[in-house]
């Protein structure tokens, strides 16, 4: 009997240190423990110009260099396109120089031709007025044959007077308007050709980032709407993990601090990392009220830390621990 009371007041004391040790784990929380993850910069190489897929250069994994060709498009309607543009360019220049050189000699002398041929025909029928007038002046002839005759040499000195500016347009040359028109036609038209040249060139479309290929989202013959990203290259140069930290310890993560933590895929070394970057609003982070009562949640903040040191091997989505 006494065996058996021994033995419930054991259970009842392990019940109790249970219950005790229960209560004081749920209020003395152990160490702070975060983890996050690796990212990198991306870059998305695309083209401005739609077309087909002419080659793809690359594959996953690759490792490129910036001015390293990436993939080629084949666009048959934008060759049509230059071949238009450069056809009006040249109609262009040559209706300036046209302008420009003004009439060409045989112009010039036909213009003088018709001057000199209105100036005889004006000759003669001044003459021949003249000898009208003293017939009628002498009553040999009537006032009505006169005037007509006077009326023919009045036309014939406005004809001799038209083609005579006939000809001095002809020596002068196109006006400065429409000279000026010309030239800034022909710069119209260069700058057509330019912008479809610069398009041309964008059909080879080459790296402007140093980084790995981590994908090809398009291959030989397929279509590529206009801005669509054909491969994406990420700089695992460029790289930082990213932590989501409870308001409550946000003053342990301002900008500048430095923490060590962890890269399980790596090593089971501590390596050093500054916060660079914390995000100005948070998010709900509901898992954790610190006031049930009063349903007051804590909010998390994104922190962004690099490495201090170069580290070899990292690669996106990498999990990073951090402990006090």
């Amino acid at each position: 009997m006494k065996n058996k009371n021994m033995i419930g007041i054991a259970v009842a004391a392990v019940v109790v240190l249970w219950i005790v040790f229960g209560f004081w784990r749920a209020y003395h929380p152990g160490g702070y423990r975060l983890q996050g993850q690796i990212e990198a910069r991306q870059y998305s190489v695309s083209s401005k110009v739609p077309g087909r897929i002419g080659e793809v250069l690359v594959r996953k994994g690759d490792q490129v260099q910036p001015g390293q060709l990436i993939f080629t498009i084949y666009s048959p309607e934008l060759d049509a396109k230059l071949a238009q543009a450069r056809a009006g360019r040249d109609a262009a220049g040559a209706m300036a120089r046209q302008a420009e050189n003004g009439a060409r000699s045989q112009e010039i002398q036909a213009a003088e031709d018709q001057w000199r041929k209105a100036a005889a025909a004006a000759d003669l029928m001044e003459k021949t007025y003249r000898r009208v007038n003293t017939l009628f002046e002498e009553g040999v002839t009537s006032e009505q044959k006169r005037d007509e005759i006077y009326t023919k040499w009045q036309a014939a000195l406005f004809t001799e007077n038209a083609a005579k500016q006939l000809h001095l347009m002809a020596l002068e040359g196109a006006r400065e308007e429409l000279r000026q028109a010309a030239a800034d036609k022909v710069r119209m038209a260069e700058g057509m050709v330019a912008e479809v040249e610069a398009y041309e060139a964008d059909t080879r479309i080459e790296s402007r980032f140093a980084g790995e290929v981590a994908q090809v989202l398009l291959r030989e013959g397929e279509l590529a709407p206009q801005g669509f990203p054909v491969v994406m290259v990420v700089d695992m140069d460029d790289a930082w993990v990213v932590l989501h930290v409870r308001e409550d310890r946000l003053q342990d993560f301002s900008q500048g601090t430095r923490f060590q933590a962890r890269v399980p895929a790596l090593d089971d070394e501590l390596h050093e990392f500054e916060v660079d970057h914390v995000a100005v609003m948070g998010d709900f982070a509901t898992w954790r009220a610190t006031d049930t009562g009063r349903g007051f949640d804590m909010r998390t903040f994104e922190v962004e830390a690099r490495p201090t040191t170069e580290l070899d091997g990292l690669r996106v989505g990498m999990s990073v621990l951090v402990a006090d």
